[in-house]
């Protein structure tokens, strides 16, 4: 076999297990307690820390949770958040999801809330979008090339441009994490919920009040198997070229 037939092979096979570890990346909740230990969830940072960082600032930094009394100091506030959930967007299926998958779906949550001071893992993303730096010549030349009504359009939607644009520092990475996770038998799952008592969690885990927190990922070997995702078919979500 040549070189190139070689590679050929080589990089099918890697396609491979990439795919199939995205297609079996199931939010798996229910953790057995024993450790991680910590060189492996030094991996799934590295695996964090190689994803794409807008402009390459890469002012992300990682608050790792795995001290029993701090995970049971954070259980009470992961149970409100939970609570306050389920009491309002949680409380219905999503359409299109039937009510007995999303009632499985709500006890692995449950689970997961009344035993997460036995969490072995806990990661939080953070991050600190510095200040532009931004000269008048600059403003002019932005101006010009927005035109009247794209700067319009930038000032009312300043807000979310600043969320989208620190998002998209840290998530990239935090799938990272969750496939780094999955590809090396953990299970995982990305939550906000966190941010509803994002003060109070910052306080107990000592987060500087500029720090911005952008998930809360408990970490632990599954008690379950990990199996096919359900999602929308692509035929149904591709527009191509156009809407």
């Amino acid at each position: 076999m040549n070189t190139e037939s070689t590679q050929a092979t080589e990089v099918s096979a890697d396609a491979r297990a990439l795919f199939s570890t995205m297609s079996t990346m199931r939010a798996m909740r229910r953790l057995k307690p024993e450790p991680v230990p910590d060189e492996t969830l030094e991996q799934l940072i590295q695996a964090a820390v190689w994803g794409p960082s807008g402009g390459n600032m890469q002012c992300y930094e990682y608050v790792v949770v795995t001290d029993r009394e701090v995970m049971a100091g954070l259980a009470p506030l992961w149970k409100r958040c939970v609570d306050a959930y389920l009491a309002t967007t949680g409380k219905y299926a999503p359409e299109g999801m039937d009510d007995a998958a999303y009632g499985r779906m709500v006890a692995a949550i449950e689970y997961q809330r009344d035993h997460f001071a036995d969490t072995p893992a806990l990661i939080v993303p953070c991050y600190r979008f510095p200040e532009p730096r931004i000269e008048e010549e600059g403003l002019i030349a932005y101006a010009q090339a927005l035109g009247p009504a794209g700067v319009e359009h930038m000032t009312n939607t300043q807000t979310r441009f600043q969320a989208l644009a620190e998002g998209s520092c840290v998530y990239p990475g935090v799938q990272n994490l969750l496939l780094a996770a999955r590809a090396l038998g953990l299970a995982a799952n990305v939550t906000i919920w966190h941010l509803m008592l994002e003060q109070e969690w910052k306080q107990a885990l000592g987060i500087p009040e500029d720090m911005r927190t952008f998930a809360a990922v408990p970490v632990g070997w599954p008690r379950g198997n990990f199996g096919p995702v359900r999602r929308r078919p692509v035929a149904d979500v591709i527009h191509r070229d156009r809407w």
